[in-house]
């Protein structure tokens, strides 16, 4: 195992060079429901651009000018964004992008984790390549991590993985270690912590057991818990007995609990909204699926009463940052929010000797 560069891989809230999207073009990942997406996307960009540059994957040259099109209309500035034509299959970047790390010489790294389409669908060549285009857009170095134990390629998503960025991670047994969906076929517990210590700087990992109801990626973090500072998670919590993601967040909370008494560990409990139903399919709608950027918080909202009780949380756990909300009824019904669409390349670091 390779410790040496020293690998870490900073918390969302740390400073921020630039924040990855991809304009959407995918009719089948909103079925029916397209047309509204690129307004909501034009509604994130205007947003985030207050606080720092957004780079945007485009299918093609068409999807680019669409693309500067909303965003002029949205008064988004043109210095504050730019456009680069990529071919994807899906916007999802935070799963098909590259996770960046920081090095000890405090150069960022790009880890391109081998992606298979959540191990579910069959299109996913062209986002399988897109950390290439990263690499070759940013000039960064990029790495293929491997699996400790057989040599091959490590599949893992962004939207899985959850860091303090001092040594903690928070990830889920559904996701890793359950026989759906399998990303790494014969991979253990023990194999995954040793590829977290030596991709992303990992010292310990706090494993969960289940995701959210309705989460095709079959147990993403991202929905359920996220870290709000080193010493402090967010966990979205069903108080209902009868949802069927109160059993869940009642086991959850009580592994973060067993963790809390090894780690110092303060855990802040946010609400779910109400079950999100299209077509009788319940989405993965969670409050937890929030975005942090430089000086923001960007939460995902769904004309719920619960959106109020869910943005004071998390602006209690974000003191310093300005929290907005974002109509996320019609984006999820692409089986994702505002974390999924969103991939950070964190800022180079100061080494000081």
């Amino acid at each position: 195992m390779d410790l040496a560069l020293g690998r870490r891989m900073p918390a969302e809230w740390e400073k921020h060079e630039a924040t990855w999207i991809a304009w959407p073009h995918h009719e089948p990942d909103w079925p029916g429901k397209l047309a509204p997406i690129p307004w909501v996307y034009a509604e994130i960009v205007r947003a985030l651009s207050e606080f720092e540059r957004i780079e945007i994957l485009c299918h093609d040259h068409a999807v680019a000018e669409s693309a500067r099109t909303l965003l002029g209309a949205h008064g988004v500035k043109d210095a504050r964004y730019r456009l680069h034509v990529v071919s994807n299959d899906r916007v999802w970047l935070r799963d098909s992008a590259p996770t960046g790390v920081v090095r000890a010489d405090g150069r960022v790294e790009l880890v391109n984790w081998g992606f298979n389409g959540w191990a579910k669908y069959d299109n996913y060549r062209k986002d399988a390549q897109i950390g290439r285009e990263i690499e070759r857009i940013t000039g960064l170095p990029r790495i293929v991590p491997m699996r400790p134990d057989n040599g091959e390629r490590l599949i893992l998503e962004g939207g899985g993985i959850e860091v303090n960025g001092a040594g903690l991670m928070l990830v889920t047994e559904e996701w890793l270690l359950t026989d759906v969906q399998v990303r790494n076929p014969g991979m253990a517990a023990g194999d995954y912590e040793k590829a977290f210590a030596e991709y992303l700087g990992v010292t310990d990992t706090i494993w969960l057991g289940e995701g959210a109801s309705g989460d095709d990626t079959h147990g993403h973090i991202d929905d359920i818990a996220r870290f709000s500072s080193r010493d402090t998670v967010i966990l979205a919590y069903e108080q209902d007995p009868a949802d069927e993601n109160h059993a869940r967040s009642v086991d959850n909370l009580r592994r973060l609990q067993a963790a809390a008494k090894k780690h110092p560990l303060r855990i802040v409990l946010i609400p779910f909204p109400r079950p999100v139903l299209m077509n009788a399919e319940r989405l993965p709608a969670s409050y937890a699926n929030f975005y942090i950027a430089n000086g923001v918080v960007l939460v995902p909202t769904f004309n719920d009463p619960n959106d109020r009780v869910a943005l004071n949380g998390i602006a209690e756990a974000f003191p310093r940052r300005t929290v907005i909300g974002i109509h996320a009824v019609d984006l999820v019904w692409g089986l994702g929010t505002l974390h999924c669409l969103t991939q950070q390349q964190p800022a180079a670091a100061v080494v000081t000797k």
